[in-house]
This record gives C-alpha cells, structure tokens and sequence, in this order.
C-alpha cells in the first residue's frame, strides 16, 4: 500500500512539493513523516526509537509520539463526525478514499472555521508553490535515471536513521538552551 501512495510516487516523480530546512547544519530537501514501527526505514519517514537509552533518545521519543497522538486524535474527530470513515472501505478504489477523505477534512475544517472565535486573530496563511517540470526538455533514459535516483533517495535506511539522530540531537538541543 505505502509503494503506491500518491506521497511517494510524487516524490520520485520530483513533482512533490518544495522542501528546504536545515537541522544540525545539514540541508535537507525531502519532508518528512512522523511513523511508528511498522513502517520502513525510509529517508522521508521518520520512526520513533524502539528502545531509548539516555534523555536524549528519551525526549525524542517523548515529543514524537505526542505528534503522532495529536494525528489520531484529529481522525478519531473526523471519524466521530463521519461515521463512514470507521466503515469498511476495502473494496473502495484508491482515488475514492482520497476523495471522500479530502471531502471530509475539507469539512471538518469548514466546522472548525463556523465555531471559531470571531474575536480570535487572524493567523497568516502562505501557498506552497507548484514545483516546475521541465519533462519534455528531458529525454526519456535521463528522466528515467533521475526517477531511480530519487526513489534509490526515498529508500535510504541510513539517510532515515541520520535524520532520525539529527532531529533527535536538535530536540535535546532546544530542551537544554531552554532550561538555561
């Protein structure tokens, strides 16, 4: 199922959104998913430690699964709301999920924004930019090479765990310039 996620098959494709930030000097370009253990060791997901040693590792784990927590409490809040979404979808196709999923949150989000407080301020929203192709300035085996590169990027375990420790170090590092 994760092999056929618009997600990944956006990111391979280098058509996903732009990404760029910066943790423990090292640039990254690809965003991230907070994911618990069933998922692979994938460069753009990000699992929890199994078993942490040391407070760093400790808090790491702390302030990833309460991420994780706020993400099943916003669906358990569309499922209460839309009781189609805890029903059995497994004979839907995938771009009826998509649809009917986006349909929800769209609105959700519609609900949330009729019961906010009016008097709240106003937060500023930004628009990603759409990523430019330039497909037909490539030929066919470049593009071809370019989508294995970027897939061969998506399955690095090891580019997964140097996000994983480095993430973990700027935690421990925001948690100990803090108590100072």
């Amino acid at each position: 199922m994760l092999e056929s996620s618009h997600i990944f098959t956006n990111l391979a494709e280098g058509i996903a959104p732009p990404t760029h930030y910066i943790i423990q000097g090292k640039e990254y370009d690809t965003g991230y998913y907070l994911a618990n253990g069933i998922y692979p060791k994938w460069s753009s997901l990000v699992q929890t430690v199994h078993d942490p040693h040391g407070p760093k590792k400790q808090l790491f784990v702390m302030k990833q699964e309460a991420c994780r927590k706020d993400v099943e409490r916003a669906f358990g809040v569309l499922k209460s709301f839309f009781a189609i979404i805890a029903g059995p979808t497994r004979f839907w196709s995938k771009s009826v999920i998509k649809d009917v999923m986006t349909a929800y949150i769209i609105l959700h989000n519609m609900i949330v924004e009729d019961e906010r407080d009016l008097s709240a301020p106003i937060q500023e929203q930004f628009e990603v930019p759409n990523p430019e192709v330039e497909r037909d300035q490539i030929d066919d085996d470049a593009r071809f090479q370019q989508f294995l590169g970027r897939y061969r990027k998506i399955k690095n375990k090891e580019a997964h765990i140097a996000l994983r420790d480095a993430l973990s170090e700027h935690l421990w590092e925001e948690y100990t310039n803090s108590e100072n």
